[in-house]
């Protein structure tokens, strides 16, 4: 998460027009971060997935009251910083964004237009001879 939104911050300073075309799904922190771009697209049958923040537990784990609100303090402050984004970048008020998180939901391409997650509905053109840059991320 926490590197989804550094990201999102480089994509949004570099002195380029950005688009973003999402031609299959966005999920989760992608959101934030495709919603970096300046254009955005979505190919007819894409979608995108909102959740919210969580965290892993750790086997035999032990937690006490001072750990659980650290925890949960920062997982809502995280959740926050995602959400603004979604609502500076998009049509969608901070209730809807709650319910998203909330309910961990799947929308289709048109509620993203409708949205203003993205600007068109579109397939994806690369014209011949176009390079054509795979990125690979690994942890």
């Amino acid at each position: 998460m926490l590197h989804g939104l550094h990201l999102y911050n480089v994509l949004r300073g570099l002195p380029v027009k950005l688009t973003t075309h999402n031609v299959g799904q966005v999920n989760s922190i992608g959101n934030a971060i495709f919603l970096a771009g300046s254009v955005r697209y979505a190919c007819p049958h894409a979608t995108f997935m909102f959740h919210g923040v969580g965290f892993d537990v750790p086997q035999g784990a032990r937690f006490e009251e001072k750990l659980l609100r650290e925890r949960l303090g920062s997982l809502l402050n995280d959740q926050k910083r995602i959400g603004s984004i979604i609502q500076e970048r998009t049509k969608i008020d901070q209730a809807e964004i709650e319910g998203l998180f909330r309910e961990a939901q799947t929308k289709d391409a048109a509620f993203a237009r409708d949205k203003g997650i993205v600007d068109e509905i579109r397939d994806i053109q690369i014209p011949p001879g176009a390079p054509i840059f795979t990125l690979v991320f690994q942890r």
